[in-house]
């Protein structure tokens, strides 16, 4: 009868527990580009594991409902944010209370999740993918690395295109 409480120890010493409590922030540059037809970007903010499996879509920003320009909505055009919409926007149910919103003017913008809403995020190493498309335009993915569940800590990459400069933070 022993073994039932020692396999029952180690089972529960095996699962992750979830991180400290923390914020998340992504800062992201939206560039400015001269050209004569400017759309704004589509864009897609999402976690994923080093092995680049997706965890969770904290930010989207497309145009819900019929575009400015009396289009069709604009949910169609999501396909065009490629990775994304391979790695699991499809599979979503749109639009997503709390995640998704319009698209941005050019600047610097920032998406923050608060420490409730990745409670259940194991403490770990993740990447923040910032996905880009724009109509008329280029597709620009950036990808930067972070820890979860540990110190505070920053890290930064930056796009070359449709992104400019990318940082997250995560703050206690």
């Amino acid at each position: 009868m022993r073994p039932l409480p020692l396999m029952l120890a180690v089972a529960a010493g095996s699962v992750a527990a979830p991180a400290l409590a923390a914020d998340l922030t992504v800062s992201l540059e939206v560039p400015t580009i001269r050209t004569a037809a400017y759309h704004r970007p589509y864009v897609a903010v999402w976690i994923e594991q080093p092995d680049q499996t997706a965890v969770r879509t904290i930010a989207l920003w497309y145009e819900a409902g019929a575009t400015a320009r009396g289009d069709a909505d604009g949910e169609q055009y999501l396909k065009d944010l490629r990775t994304w919409w391979r790695k699991g926007g499809r599979a979503l149910t749109l639009p997503i209370d709390g995640i998704t919103s319009p698209t941005r003017a050019p600047g610097r913008q920032t998406v923050t999740v608060p420490a409730a809403r990745l409670s259940s995020l194991p403490a770990g190493t993740y990447n923040i993918v910032v996905e880009a498309a724009r109509e008329q335009g280029g597709r620009e993915v950036v990808r930067v690395p972070f820890t979860w569940g540990g110190a505070a800590n920053n890290a930064s990459a930056a796009g070359t295109s449709e992104l400019g400069g990318v940082r997250v933070a995560v703050t206690r």
